[in-house]
């Protein structure tokens, strides 16, 4: 009983650590579309950008909702420190992801008078990606808990480094989008994707570079966990696979591929991930509750465990699916709307 005790909210942290990054991933190329809408006027290739995506920018999301759900049921105590600790960035998330959703039905069939859509899926992305940068920013500043309880402040969220996250963010799924651009488009949208992916590239690169010297000289705790010995030695693989996806990444860009710079931009968000990851673990809620702390009794995890384990694998094999389906290039004139 000790094992299963120990082990479950590990599995379960892994789980919604999963879907977290591919929520990140998969929603992040389409959200960085929405940031580039205001960059490109042109309604022909506003129409390719959306239909690069429209096969797959509400699957996308489900990943949220798995991470969110699976948050409440495996963590219900970190879910009632975290909600009240960033109510109001999470809720205007959500208003923003909503409005960006409904501008993605309605613009097609608002035509030719669509600029009110067009304006509410670019803010709408911007707004959306800009605030889960902010929570994750103020998650990784710490949460004052007290008595297994939220003790903070409603706007302690509101600081620098959560803004400065959230800036990151934007420019981060920018990169997503730019990359998936010259990976799914040709012609002169493609071009300039191209370009714009070099600039976003060295500012991805300037952000994560602020980030990582930010958080260890912020924070005691991430301090001790990258730089003491041996721990050093072990985690120097992350910031070196860094340099080669950042590398492998600007390579693509210059010579022309075309997969290669969505794959590494990618793997540039995955390694990132792993280090925030590294820098909290086990704490759910840092620097106080741990996996363990905030875990549901062991009967709820494994109930819903079982059904995790049988939706899992039909998200999975539907997502893979789907993007085999609508491979290739998308053309002006041709869409799935």
């Amino acid at each position: 009983m000790e094992a299963i005790t120990y082990w479950l909210p590990v599995v379960w942290a892994a789980i919604i650590g999963v879907a977290v990054a591919m929520y990140v991933i998969l929603d992040g190329f389409d959200l960085g579309l929405g940031i580039l809408f205001p960059f490109t006027p042109e309604e022909e290739r506003r129409d390719v950008m959306m239909n690069s995506v429209a096969p797959f920018w509400d699957g996308n999301e489900t990943w949220l909702v798995l991470g969110g759900g699976g948050l409440l049921v495996a963590f219900p105590l970190a879910y009632a420190v975290i909600m009240p600790a960033l109510y109001l960035p999470i809720t205007i998330m959500l208003l923003g992801l909503i409005f960006r959703g409904v501008a993605f039905e309605f613009r097609w069939t608002a035509k030719p008078d669509h600029r009110l859509w067009d304006n509410a899926f670019a803010y709408g992305s911007i707004v959306a990606t800009f605030m889960q940068g902010v929570v994750l920013g103020g998650y990784l500043q710490g949460i004052n808990v007290q008595n297994n309880q939220f003790a903070g402040g409603a706007l302690d969220w509101f600081a620098l480094f959560p803004l400065f996250t959230g800036l990151a963010l934007v420019v981060g799924y920018a990169l997503l989008g730019t990359t998936w651009l010259v990976m799914k488009t040709e012609g002169e949208l493609a071009v300039n994707a191209r370009r714009w992916s070099q600039y976003l590239l060295l500012a991805v690169l300037a952000t994560m570079a602020i980030v990582s010297l930010w958080t260890p000289l912020a924070f005691e705790r991430i301090a001790e966990r990258w730089f003491s010995w041996p721990n050093i030695l072990y985690l120097s693989p992350v910031p070196l696979l860094t340099a080669a996806a950042a590398f492998a990444c600007w390579w693509g860009l210059v010579t022309g591929r075309e997969v290669v710079p969505f794959l590494s931009a990618v793997s540039l968000f995955l390694l990132g991930f792993l280090g925030l990851a590294i820098s909290n673990v086990p704490y759910l809620v840092p620097p106080t509750l741990s996996f363990w702390d905030a875990a549901a009794v062991p009967q709820s995890q494994i109930f819903m465990l079982v059904g995790v384990l049988i939706m899992l694998p039909l998200i999975l094999g539907y997502t893979v699916f789907v993007y085999w389906t609508f491979r290739g290039k998308v053309r002006e004139g041709e869409g799935y709307h």
